[in-house]
């Protein structure tokens, strides 16, 4: 009996330890999923990524806080079709009661994942009355319904909130 239970240990201990090798869920050697070609974003103030979402996070929303020292900066935004090319691209800015505040439309490339650029300045110029909170969505002709991306708090430093 003894020698059963021993050999059925040094299985699980083996197994134990070949799995620890496999790589984590929803990362393909150190790179997000987008990397094999899963759906997500990366948004990024002057090539510093503040927001990324893969997988199952990406109907996480956090919120994203710009400041009017930022006006000249650029807010680039990165959207992953699981490896296929984004068309038809459009980011929109609305109010806190859901009201089209701007439009941003994009033209068709040949690569998968494009940057669309967003002056900051141009968000912060949204700014009406005490309303501090803007919404960023992403449509696309493949991703129709669209996107909830961030919540835009402005007045403040430019970090990214969980």
């Amino acid at each position: 009996m003894k020698s059963i239970i021993s050999k059925t240990m040094s299985l699980v201990a083996i197994a134990a330890t070949l799995l620890s090798f496999s790589p984590k869920p929803g990362i393909a050697f150190g790179k997000p999923m987008a990397a094999k070609g899963g759906e997500g974003f990366e948004i990024s103030l002057n090539n510093k990524v503040l927001i990324q979402r893969f997988g199952s996070d990406i109907n996480t929303v956090s919120s994203l806080q710009l400041n009017p020292a930022a006006s000249n900066d650029q807010l680039i935004i990165k959207y992953h079709h699981c490896g296929r090319v984004g068309k038809n691209r459009v980011v929109t800015i609305r109010d806190g009661q859901n009201n089209l505040l701007k439009e941003f439309r994009y033209a068709d490339v040949s690569t998968p994942v494009a940057a669309m650029s967003l002056p900051v300045k141009d968000i912060l110029n949204l700014k009406k009355g005490n309303a501090n909170t803007l919404k960023l969505y992403y449509t696309s002709t493949e991703l129709p319904n669209g996107r909830l991306l961030t919540s835009i708090v402005l007045g403040r430093s430019a970090v990214a909130q969980p």
